[in-house]
């Protein structure tokens, strides 16, 4: 369509032209004394414009030569930017494939080709940024090649490309740059160092996923399990990790924790501190009970720790409270002292509505031992006894019932009772208590 109308315009102007110059009879007359020229209108016209084109086409190449010189230079600056942007891309290339002293060298590279142009005042206008991002690579080069004064030196150098208070950008990358020193600092095991750094950050970086990360292994490597744990907890709402992972590191942090605790004030607080959910589960209720026990809590206090598990155990039945609960059994026998009527027909309803399984019948079985119901308690661990399948529990349960026979003088079913005890495999000292 536009070269239709460009021919439609093209045969106008002709059509024009034909008729102004046809029937054209001007003339032009130049006076020079002594001499008288006389021209036709066409040709001083045509006169006209063929010197107006002369002279323009003259005035453009005479200032096409005046900017040779101009161009030459450009030329040359263009060559050594683009050749400043190649190494730039080559160290950051050499980085990722591992090849660390190339990537210092390509990155030196680019810092001297920056500086040639900016001396040559034909500097960039992300120059400064440019220099930060090729510092940036060399420090990280260099503390890959173990070069720690290399490495501090371009780091510093860093910061003072990316000033705290300029633009966004150059903001960005000091965060990148002081996140990357708290990484080469948990790198060489200084977890106090890589928390300093941490803490350098701005609120709004300090909660990024990759900081929350390295204040997560710092925290952890200098034994500071409750901001290990704050952390972990954080990432996990984040989504940082699969929610299995999420559970099974905090999970582990809070058995720090509780294995840390050293008295009862402590594991006491540190219990508050956890949700209901966390304090649901056998993973974390059954060592912060027995770490209770430990450090000489009541017994009270620890089976209420344990009601919750207990509830749960026994109301969902499967591979889970299966291989929960003998552990469960073994923390709660501690805490049978002072036991209420209400643990009691607790532990009886359960023996009831699951009388198939000995570990529940062992366990009642102690709790009569410690209410002095012992006809009830021979009963129950006589029937419980050749079923355990944990050796700890079926040394206990006819240790016991060795003991309880002792006690009635029956020397023939006591020397029974002890000799199954030693056929357990796992002997376990017999409880000096007496019924």
């Amino acid at each position: 369509m536009r070269a239709a109308l460009w021919l439609i315009g093209l045969f106008g102007m002709a059509v024009a032209a034909a008729l102004f110059a046809g029937s054209n009879q001007g003339t032009v007359t130049l006076f020079w004394a002594p001499y008288r020229l006389d021209l036709s209108l066409n040709l001083a016209i045509a006169i006209i414009v063929l010197a107006f084109v002369l002279l323009y086409a003259a005035l453009r190449a005479l200032a096409a030569l005046l900017q040779m010189p101009h161009q030459a230079r450009r030329w040359r600056s263009q060559q050594k930017e683009r050749a400043m942007h190649h190494s730039l891309l080559e160290a950051l290339s050499h980085q990722q494939a591992g090849r660390f002293l190339r990537a210092r060298k390509s990155a030196l590279a680019a810092l001297a080709m920056e500086e040639s142009l900016a001396e040559a005042h034909a500097a960039v206008p992300h120059g400064t940024r440019l220099r930060a991002a090729a510092h940036m690579v060399a420090a990280d080069a260099s503390h890959a090649l173990q070069d720690s004064p290399q490495r501090d030196h371009h780091w510093r150098e860093v910061l003072a490309n990316a000033p705290a208070q300029g633009n966004a950008q150059e903001q960005e990358m000091r965060e990148g740059a002081q996140m990357r020193a708290a990484r080469w600092a948990l790198d060489d095991r200084d977890a106090a160092d890589a928390l300093r750094r941490l803490a350098e950050l701005p609120q709004g970086a300090a909660r990024r996923t990759i900081a929350l990360r390295i204040r997560l292994k710092a925290s952890r490597l200098a034994g500071q399990t409750s901001t290990a744990l704050d952390t972990a907890r954080l990432l996990a709402k984040h989504r940082a990790f699969s929610p299995a992972a999420a559970a099974s590191v905090v999970r582990g942090l809070v058995l720090e924790s509780i294995n840390e605790a050293r008295d009862t004030t402590q594991l006491q607080h540190f219990w508050l501190s956890l949700d209901g959910e966390e304090r649901a589960m056998p993973e974390i209720a059954l060592p912060a009970a027995s770490r209770l026990m430990a450090l000489g809590g009541e017994a009270a206090q620890a089976r209420a720790w344990l009601l919750p598990v207990w509830e749960r155990l026994l109301s969902h039945a499967g591979p889970r409270s299966e291989s929960h609960l003998p552990r469960l059994v073994q923390v709660l026998e501690p805490c049978l002292d002072g036991l209420d009527g209400t643990w009691l027909a607790r532990i009886e309803a359960a023996t009831n509505s699951h009388p198939r399984e000995p570990r529940l019948q062992y366990l009642a079985g102690m709790a009569c031992v410690q209410r002095q119901l012992w006809g009830k308690a021979q009963q129950l661990l006589l029937r419980a006894a050749p079923h355990l399948q944990e050796s700890a529990l079926r040394t206990r349960a006819w240790q016991r019932l060795a003991l309880m026979a002792e006690h009635r003088g029956d020397a023939d079913a006591a020397a029974a009772a002890w000799k199954q005890a030693a056929q357990a495999v796992v002997m376990l000292p017999a409880d000096p208590a007496r019924p």
